[in-house]
């Protein structure tokens, strides 16, 4: 086999999608014998949902064949982020269920070819410097599979990890204690307008926020279509506070922690209708894996990086690595490219995840409770009345401040902008124009480029307004990052000579 993948959750899955675009027929392991319908993530927030729209996925989870909009708001830390002015709005929101998106992407996997044995689990693994031996846990015993490459995206707590002897340092801190549950609250305190949650004695939370008292953290969260959800954190709270963790969560004890939280009681009702979240966490957990790639083995998701979730990053970063990882694992698998493109993979994705594991974790701190965190919090506030700390927050949420390379054009190295193009005379999206996972070659030149190589061409126009720094033609990554770009009306022999080397470093 070329590649096997240890996990079939959407990293997995989304992973598998790839390299099948790559040409590559991957064989996914996945434990559960079914996706689990268990509430987990919410929806997706940050580049990535511009990237599934570049893949043709968005419109599979909306329903309708409508791109993306940014969100004329979003938070950092508790304190609201107003994006209505912003230019270049990077902030996209995506809610769906994290059961639903894996039913999507196993539906887009099964399209592609892909087989999925479920009930199957990674047990151990080794490695020589031309296969690697995977042993396999299945519902008729243990058996091996030899392949060229394996990926685990099997977790925080990945076997994939634990075998090659990687390390994951971090941070455990075991002082706070997080509740989740689907409940409702008294329909009459639900402002049917907003969906904000008026609260006698205490006043109106808005819905799907983060909201910051100084004794902890409150989350009113009434999913259109979905049971209503409600979630506390405290913090400073010692470990040993004798709470049986064994215990299941109740309704009671969710009414009592809502009590300490916002000093009045929320009572509550068993929300009905599908799968019931009662999660109680205790501490937090941010780990980095000292490495994502031992030879033929590499890591992806949260195999390679646990951190909060405040603000809804992990999706975000899980599922761009293996959309930076599947297009050159398949190139490399199918003989198109060297081996050392692989490396890249670490030097792009890992200091991604150290700035993801940043950013929560200064979250965390201003969103503690007590009045030096609140001083802190008041003195934030007024830098985020200057709209280029907004720009700079907002872009290092949503990812869209990664840039892989430095120096040359501008767009180099970036995520390709959206741009309206216009082709034989129709309106056409870019991102429409790179749903098949291939190299791609935009010119908008109007003479034409005479330079043949390992992309797809597309000669176009501009439907309307201006191309960002003045591009005329573009070359782009699988993964929709701008390998090669010119301003110029007709590049030259240097610029032309750039272009080849471009194509011929990332494509082989």
């Amino acid at each position: 086999m070329d590649v096997v993948i240890a996990g079939a959750g959407p990293n997995g899955l989304m992973l598998a999608c790839e390299l099948s675009l790559a040409g590559v027929r991957p064989v996914v392991l996945e434990r559960s014998a079914e996706i689990t319908p268990e509430p987990r993530a919410n929806g997706l927030v940050g580049q990535v949902v511009r990237m599934l729209d570049r893949r043709g996925l968005y419109q599979r989870i909306t329903g309708t064949g409508q791109p993306p909009a940014p969100a004329p708001s979003w938070m950092f830390a508790a304190m609201p982020l107003d994006l209505t002015g912003l230019a270049g709005n990077p902030v996209y929101v995506l809610p769906v269920p994290q059961a639903r998106l894996t039913q999507i992407l196993a539906e887009r996997a099964a399209e592609l070819g892909v087989e999925v044995r479920r009930g199957h689990e990674l047990a151990d693994l080794s490695q020589d410097g031309e296969t690697v031996t995977a042993t396999i846990d299945g519902p008729d015993g243990r058996y091996q599979l030899r392949t060229r490459y394996l990926v685990g995206a099997d977790g925080g707590h990945s076997v994939t990890r634990k075998r090659l002897g990687i390390g994951f340092p971090g941070v455990n801190r075991d002082n706070s204690v997080s509740r989740s549950v689907n409940a409702r609250p008294p329909a009459e305190w639900i402002d049917p307008a907003s969906g904000a949650l008026n609260v006698p004695g205490y006043g109106m939370i808005a819905p799907l926020r983060h909201h910051r008292t100084e004794t902890g953290m409150f989350v009113w969260a009434p999913f259109p279509g979905r049971p209503p959800m409600l979630h506390t954190t405290e913090t400073g709270v010692p470990g040993d506070t004798g709470l049986d963790q064994d215990k299941p969560l109740t309704l009671a004890e969710m009414e009592e922690s809502i009590q300490r939280v916002l000093g009045v009681r929320v009572p509550l009702t068993p929300a009905g209708g599908g799968p019931q979240l009662m999660r109680r966490l205790i501490g937090t957990n941010t780990r980095l894996a000292e490495r994502y790639r031992d030879r033929r083995v590499l890591l992806a998701g949260d195999a390679a990086h646990v951190h909060s979730a405040t603000g809804g990053p992990g999706l975000n970063l899980g599922l761009q690595d293996t959309i930076n990882l599947g297009w050159k694992l398949g190139a490399v698998a199918a003989g198109r490219a060297p081996e050392r493109l692989l490396d890249t993979y670490e030097t792009e994705r890992r200091p991604v995840g150290e700035r993801v594991i940043m950013q929560t974790q200064a979250q965390a701190a201003l969103t503690a409770p007590g009045p030096d965190v609140t001083a802190l919090r008041e003195l934030f506030a007024e830098l985020l009345a200057d709209p280029a700390n907004v720009r700079h927050i907002a872009a290092t949420l949503a990812g869209s401040d990664v840039r892989y390379e430095s120096g040359g054009h501008p767009l180099v190295g970036r995520f390709a902008p959206d741009l309206e193009l216009r082709i034989d005379g129709g309106p056409v999206r870019l991102a429409e124009l790179t749903w098949d996972g291939q190299p791609l070659l935009v010119d908008l030149t109007g003479a034409g480029l005479s330079v043949d190589g390992p992309w797809r061409y597309v000669r176009a126009g501009l439907a309307g307004g201006a191309a960002p720094d003045g591009v005329t033609a573009l070359l782009l990554r699988p993964d929709t990052y701008v390998a090669w770009a010119t301003s110029a009306a007709e590049p030259d022999a240097d610029e032309l000579a750039g272009l080849r080397a471009a194509g011929e470093r990332w494509f082989g």
